[in-house]
């Protein structure tokens, strides 16, 4: 009954039955508000209040009981429940609860994002650069629609950050920014993570998952990297974005999602589609507006005003007193490939932050590759083994978040990893 009180108003409810499968919840998915039972069988609900005090403080608790005494009132207080409801309550209690929590939460997240913005992306959103300024210019015209966006660029330009912005600037603000980083999904798992599953579909499916794009519902599902996405999966994904309706794996039952996509790539879609590894009326469907991040090579007049911005925060975040930027320093950093662009810009001020021995960071601080990677080979070139190896570890090492998962993949040891990056100026 509650389940079905809760779900009428909108919301996504899952039901556990016992502390164990809620616990098990907890692991699967980010919760905003609990109910749960004083009593749960042989089991106790102040246990699972604890439970969830130390692995998702996050979670607004709401204790129900028909065996209401002070004392129990007082400990589910203590151990952090917002609210006590009495048994027997009727829906209207529920929903005005429920509304009211979820009023708090949405201007919480609205102040996260101001913070975000304030702390991490106003610098980005300040470029001097023509071409980055037009980029921008048409992001926010963008914004404006309910238009499906595709952001082209190189990785670390900044694509992730546009895609953000586009949401924050957007009707659907104060909906939910989901994240698909398609390049670390199975494909095998790709379709129940973006769609969800029944439990039972598939080994290891134990409980009902609702997929990102139901998470998505009312705001925006961002796919990085969506070049990487299974063909099988694209069919699907097609077929969502033409009548927004689709089907979680091992359930027949059609459902729907008001989202808006906004998908991000650093390769060539239109050279995937003729090497048959993107559906060209996907592609169609994905290119209503597109937004091409430039470099940062293309946009030399960020370089200085970037690395000054990174330096103030990593100084104050690793309590260091390095006030400025030589001119050797400066003249280095103008001449960089940064083939890994802004990510790379960022990699590169922190490490020399926390290196660093004087009050100005000098040229020696830095370690900038000055070799740029040589274009991507057309057809009929000429192709060494050499140019092969070095754009196969570019892309594992742009893809995974360490050393040894990348060594992993590549087959080989951590140290031979570290002298091929140096090889080929890889830092």
């Amino acid at each position: 009954m509650l389940a079905l009180c809760l779900e009428e108003a909108g919301h996504t409810v899952v039901v556990a039955g016992t502390k164990d499968e809620a616990a098990a919840e907890l692991q699967e998915r980010v919760y905003d508000l609990a109910f749960i039972d004083l009593r749960l069988g042989e089991q106790s609900g102040i246990d699972l209040l604890k439970t969830v005090q130390q692995h998702a403080p996050w979670v607004r608790m709401v204790m129900m009981t028909a065996y209401g005494t002070i004392e129990s009132a007082v400990e589910s207080i203590r151990l952090g429940a917002i609210e006590y409801l009495l048994k027997p309550f009727d829906c209207s209690q529920v929903r005005a609860l429920t509304a009211r929590y979820a009023e708090l939460i949405g201007m919480q997240r609205q102040l996260e994002r101001q913070t975000a913005v304030v702390g991490h992306e106003s610098f980005f959103l300040e470029s001097t650069s023509p071409a980055m300024q037009r980029a921008l210019e048409h992001a926010r015209a963008a914004a404006a629609s309910e238009a499906t966006v595709l952001i082209t660029g190189e990785s670390g330009t900044g694509k992730t950050l546009l895609a953000r912005s586009v949401h924050e600037w957007s009707s659907r603000a104060s909906g939910p920014f989901v994240t698909v980083s398609c390049p670390t999904l199975p494909d095998e798992l790709f379709e129940s993570e973006l769609f969800g599953h029944q439990r039972g579909a598939f080994t290891g499916a134990i409980r009902d998952a609702h997929g990102r794009v139901a998470e998505a519902d009312g705001g925006t599902l961002f796919l990085d990297e969506i070049g990487e996405i299974p063909v099988l999966v694209q069919s699907k994904l097609l077929r969502f974005l033409q009548d927004k309706t689709f089907e979680r794996v091992g359930d027949s039952m059609p459902r729907t999602a008001n989202i808006r996509l906004i998908a991000a790539t650093n390769r060539s879609l239109e050279t995937a589609i003729v090497e048959g590894t993107f559906r060209e009326d996907l592609y169609y469907r994905l290119n209503v507006i597109t937004l091409a991040l430039p470099s940062l090579r293309e946009r030399p007049e960020d370089i200085l005003a970037f690395a000054e911005r990174f330096l103030h925060r990593f100084a104050i975040e690793n309590k260091r007193e390095i006030h400025g930027i030589s001119a050797a320093a400066r003249q280095m950093l103008l001449q960089g490939a940064w083939n890994g662009n802004v990510r790379e810009l960022r990699n590169a001020i922190e490490r020399a932050v926390i290196l660093g021995t004087g009050p100005v960071l000098e040229a020696e601080d830095l370690s900038i590759p000055t070799t740029r990677y040589p274009r991507p080979p057309a057809a009929g070139d000429a192709i060494s083994v050499e140019m092969l190896e070095h754009a196969h570890i570019r892309a594992v090492l742009s893809h995974t978040s360490s050393l040894q998962d990348a060594a992993s993949i590549l087959g080989i040891d951590q140290a031979t990893l570290w002298r091929k990056r140096k090889q080929y100026g890889l830092d």
